[in-house]
């Protein structure tokens, strides 16, 4: 590796990154399973039961009062997490309260924000919260890409979140968790009340590893809190409010399926794929997101098991109603389920013993004794940009700017065939470019893009090209696909003008740094 200027170094993807982030040193990006980390992990303060109420009773009269008890300071790490995605009320709330109390220069460490977010613009200008730590979604992102947070974002998958947190690399001084039922204990689950989400396994770490944690709640239970799936031994407060997010915009009572001629033939094209290489038999996994072009591979997948009596172990979510639907119908065994994506979701957890939520923990981090990702036979992702090498882009588009969170999607590259559903331009721009914009997952872990032009396999995969190859797809090379994008579209995508000033970094799924964003310009 060969030292940059201002403090860059060239990381194994060949991406030049910081050594040091937000006054904390950093390593950069060795290769996949290059890393190991050494030592122990992380561990909460000890406390004693002397200190909190007899009656196991930890109410108090608001998120104020919380934060005043746990001891609220000038530079903490608050955390929240986003399993109320758009409809989430609760974040803004404590960034309100963390104001009124005068604190400054925060860092927030949520597991994802969203549009709904935005009011905390007016917090990272004031100087309450100094950077965000997570991922970004809209306005929030839109002003980092302008380089106006004061501090360096840093992007982190699911599991690297976890993984952060796990490792001592993030210390969570208060944990405030949305919870859509909670007793007065703490205990809590997403399963009831009107914000029901499902499950809580984004905010399992901060419960266990923070130093203070606040249950807020909408819908309070007498005592036990069963299931629970946050413990209210880990917990010091517990709020009650008039509500904690829109349910509207928590989940949908629909998730819905492209319309797209184009989409939908990507995703018939990706299950002639599976099907051909004999990736579809008894006993296999899988796991699909909740996209338009993910729940028509899901539907196709579905009616080819029933037509040939296949019958899979288990699969993995982002649940939806066509998983649940293919769960109830004996057609999977277990669905191990990450976040739950609509009502029938919501509805199958809380009924179905067979439908299992889990954390980051268990699915994806990277820094365990294993996780469920590598065991998965087919995983079906999206992706903003690919490159001729493979590697694949979900935080920025071609412009430049940060819009998307990466979720568990690094995560998923373990999966031993990852598929990349993805058309071959959006709005006339290439999708399937010379070199990605951003760096989020090397492509020695992709082993397939499909898109409504052809079929791209990773040449790595000899072993999938050779079962494929007298199967009558439209198989192409990578470097065909992005020459029929810029075709389509008059060329490649104009390269964004990008300032000296780095405004995030991504990590990769073991802590190190794979690439870095810096500011657009204008």
């Amino acid at each position: 590796m060969s030292r940059k200027k201002h403090n860059h170094e060239i990381n194994a993807a060949g991406r030049p990154v910081p050594l040091e982030v937000n006054g904390q040193p950093q390593v950069p990006f060795a290769g996949v399973g290059k890393y190991r980390p050494s030592g122990s992990k992380a561990a909460p303060p000890i406390r004693t039961c002397a200190d909190y109420p007899d009656s196991g009773d930890k109410r108090v009269a608001d998120i104020k009062t919380a934060l005043e008890r746990c001891g609220i300071r000038d530079g903490m790490t608050i955390s929240t997490h986003h399993h109320m995605r758009d409809g989430d009320y609760v974040a803004n709330m404590v960034f309100d309260a963390a104001a009124e109390l005068g604190v400054k220069d925060l860092r927030w460490f949520p597991s994802a924000s969203f549009p709904v977010h935005a009011p905390n613009i007016r917090h990272l200008e004031s100087g309450v919260i100094h950077h965000i730590e997570g991922s970004m979604n809209g306005p929030l992102g839109d002003y980092c890409s302008q380089g106006k947070m004061r501090g360096t974002a840093v992007l982190r998958s699911h599991g690297g979140r976890w993984q952060a947190i796990q490792d001592g690399e993030v210390h969570i001084d208060i944990a405030v968790i949305s919870a859509p039922t909670a007793d007065p204990f703490g205990n809590a689950n997403g399963l009831r009340g009107p914000a029901a989400c499902g499950l809580l396994g984004f905010a399992l770490a901060d419960s266990r590893y923070a130093d203070h944690v606040i249950v807020v709640t909408d819908n309070l239970e007498p005592f036990p809190c069963i299931p629970w799936q946050i413990q209210g031994n880990d917990v010091d407060c517990v709020v009650e409010v008039d509500s904690i997010g829109d349910p509207a915009k928590i989940v949908s009572g629909t998730t819905q399926l492209t319309r797209s001629p184009d989409r939908l033939y990507i995703a018939e094209l990706a299950l002639r794929f599976v099907t051909a290489a004999g990736l579809v038999s008894n006993g296999f996994s899988f796991q699909a997101g909740a996209g338009g072009t993910s729940l028509a591979f899901a539907i196709f997948l579905r009616d080819f098991m029933r037509e040939h009596n296949i019958h899979a172990r288990f699969m993995r979510g982002g649940s939806t109603r066509y998983m649940t639907g293919m769960l109830e119908e004996g057609l999977v065994d277990f669905l191990l389920d990450g976040q739950t994506f609509d009502l029938e979701g919501v509805r199958s957890m809380r009924e179905n013993p067979a439908h299992q939520d889990t954390s980051p923990f268990t699915s994806y981090n990277y820094h365990g004794k294993g996780n469920f990702a590598s065991m998965l036979d087919i995983v079906i992702l999206g992706a903003t940009e690919v490159d001729l090498d493979f590697n694949a882009n979900v935080v920025t588009h071609s412009d430049g700017k940060l819009l998307h969170g990466i979720g568990g999607w690094q995560n998923c590259l373990f999966g031993r065939t990852v598929i990349l559903p993805i058309p071959l331009f959006r709005d006339r721009i290439p999708v399937v470019v010379d070199k990605v914009t951003t760096i989020c997952g090397p492509g020695e872990l992709i082993d397939v893009v499909v898109t409504e032009r052809g079929i791209a396999v990773n040449p790595r995969r000899t072993d999938l090209l050779d079962a494929v190859r007298d199967a009558g797809l439209p198989l192409r090379s990578i470097q065909e696909l992005k020459e029929e994008a810029e075709r389509v579209c008059g060329g490649p995508p104009a390269k964004p003008e990008l300032l000296e000033k780095t405004i995030a970094v991504v990590k990769w799924v073991d802590g190190t740094l794979i690439d870095a964003v810096n500011q657009v310009k204008g």
